[in-house]
């Protein structure tokens, strides 16, 4: 995730989302080296990665086992002769069960509606021969970084994120899997309070994630940057800022992601 612009003084531009920039970013670099290690001992002759996107994680899978498939909910355009691309979703997946030595499943679980996480559980369960590998962002406060659409004028997550993980939530998900390595990487800060939120909230949330790709929860338009800011909405957010920093300081760092290889039992 990019960083959110949070100095009061900055005004409000558009910044679209750059996937090469973000996969150069020294946090998704300690991501990627995170997952890799935690696998770097794994081969098999088949992989999946759910969640595929640019294919960054499915070329690197490539090197340890013989076919992966790259899924994503719009079919991926991975060149690679090791790779075949499909589109699906996760909480319906089609495949056989135990169709695949390791599944890999990253940057997703936060996206789905709390109510469908329970049947992506259980698909990825199912799908996996033998390890399944789970990455998801620690205790996001989605409260940082909201977006108000320009289109249906409500208001909605960072990044499109409608989930926050702690260990319980995320491995709950995956009842009866053994846990093989729990890691941690990067560090995140970030949080707010309700007041700061209410107030972010009125003065129409100029500094939200509106170069992200994904639309709006609410009524599916591309998310457009917030229009220029009125004088009563520069005030509320200068406001905003100054109640977030009143409790921000009782807030500690804590790790940007939380991964999870799991083994099915034999």
């Amino acid at each position: 995730m990019a960083k959110l612009r949070t100095a009061e003084t900055m005004e409000a531009i558009p910044v679209a989302f750059s996937l090469t920039h973000y996969r150069e970013s020294s946090t998704e670099l300690l991501r990627t080296a995170s997952l890799a290690r935690m696998i770097a001992h794994l081969r098999g002759d088949t992989a999946m990665d759910v969640g595929a996107r640019d294919g960054h994680f499915s070329r690197l899978l490539a090197k340890q086992f013989r076919a992966v498939t790259a899924l994503d909910l719009d079919r991926p355009s991975i060149s690679h002769p090791a790779v075949r691309c499909e589109s699906g979703d996760v909480t319906q997946l089609a495949h056989a069960d135990n169709s695949f030595d390791l599944v890999v499943c990253t940057e997703v679980l936060e996206h789905l509606r709390p109510a469908d996480l329970a049947a992506a559980g259980a698909h990825l369960m199912r799908v996996t021969r033998r390890h399944l590998l789970i990455g998801v962002p620690y205790r996001q406060d989605t409260r940082v970084g909201r977006t108000t659409c320009c289109i249906c004028g409500r208001t909605g997550p960072p990044w499109g994120h409608l989930n926050s993980f702690d260990e319980k939530r995320l491995l709950a998900l995956f009842p009866g899997m053994q846990v093989v390595e729990l890691s941690f990487c990067g560090s995140n800060n970030e949080s707010t309070n309700a007041i700061s939120t209410l107030l972010m909230d009125l003065a129409g949330n100029p500094y939200g994630t509106y170069g992200q790709d994904e639309p709006c929860m609410h009524c599916g338009m591309p998310m457009t940057q917030a229009p220029a800011r009125t004088f009563a909405q520069k005030l509320l957010t200068k406001m905003a800022f100054a109640t977030r920093a009143a409790t921000e300081w009782l807030q500690s760092p804590h790790p940007y992601w939380i991964h999870y290889l799991l083994r099915k039992p034999e």
